[in-house]
């Protein structure tokens, strides 16, 4: 049984973590075929988005500490990257340049909230249970956590979790913007799957531009934004893409869109 499934629905990539018997938490291997899952959604010409969950009743319990500590001890966080062009996370090499939808359910501990942090639309089901919980284990978050969650959530909101340990709930996590949305338990991959064809339905030169360009604003601020638009829009507004989606306009019908 491999540690993380992964299925091309369409033009959406499903993306699994495997491993319920252990709480879906991430030792090694995990790691290794999650990051691997992450090229594939850039390598792949027809995964135009992923959606990511758990297998069974929990996102994950986090990092299988026993053997990703001695690890990450000797060569550092950075060694989780793995050999790939892209790091999950989105800390030690760049994020993947396709939108990622997060659905979450059960357990979703340390990791979790930092895959959260770094993807694009959240989904949790109501019964989600939020908790960083490596201060209470002697040591300090290090997949992003400790600078996206101030960014994202508020000095505050993100203080009173990363220091504390404590546990809350998926309509907190809504409160404070953590997850964009909350539904029913058992329906939060359903309804991340469905978001995700809806972004898949798009032109896939826009969404990634799109993209690309909130990223830059966020991580480098405003005037990058504006010279990456400068850079990216000519080809987009020139494409066959473009020429469909103003076709599709006047003649009253929902636009095809080839990515070119």
């Amino acid at each position: 049984m491999t540690d993380v499934t992964v299925e091309l629905a369409g033009h959406v990539l499903l993306i699994g973590i495997n491993r319920p018997a252990k709480l879906n938490s991430f030792n090694l291997a995990t790691i290794d075929a999650f990051a691997a899952a992450y090229q594939r959604l850039a390598d792949t010409d027809d995964a135009r988005v992923a959606v990511v969950f758990g297998h069974g009743e929990h996102f994950s319990a986090g990092l299988d500490l026993a053997e990703v500590g001695p690890a990450v001890a000797e060569h550092g966080p950075q060694a989780l990257a793995g050999d790939y062009d892209y790091d999950p996370f989105g800390v030690w090499k760049p994020q993947v340049p396709k939108p990622v939808v997060l659905a979450l359910s059960g357990f979703a501990y340390t990791l979790s909230i930092e895959l959260a942090l770094s993807a694009d639309i959240v989904v949790a089901a109501a019964g989600t249970r939020f908790a960083q919980l490596e201060i209470a284990r002697g040591i300090m978050p290090f997949g992003g956590a400790t600078f996206r969650a101030p960014a994202a959530l508020g000095w505050g909101n993100a203080m009173r979790f990363l220091l504390t340990g404590d546990e809350f709930g998926a309509e907190h996590a809504h409160r404070i913007g953590l997850v964009q949305e909350v539904v029913p338990d058992g329906e939060h991959l359903a309804r991340a799957t469905q978001i995700a064809e809806r972004i898949a339905a798009q032109a896939p030169l826009g969404v990634r531009a799109t993209l690309a360009n909130a990223r830059a604003a966020r991580e480098s601020g405003p005037a990058a934004a504006v010279a990456h638009l400068t850079q990216s829009l000519p080809p987009i507004l020139t494409s066959a893409d473009a020429a469909e989606g103003v076709l599709s306009f006047v003649e009253r019908r929902s636009a095809t869109f080839r990515g070119c």
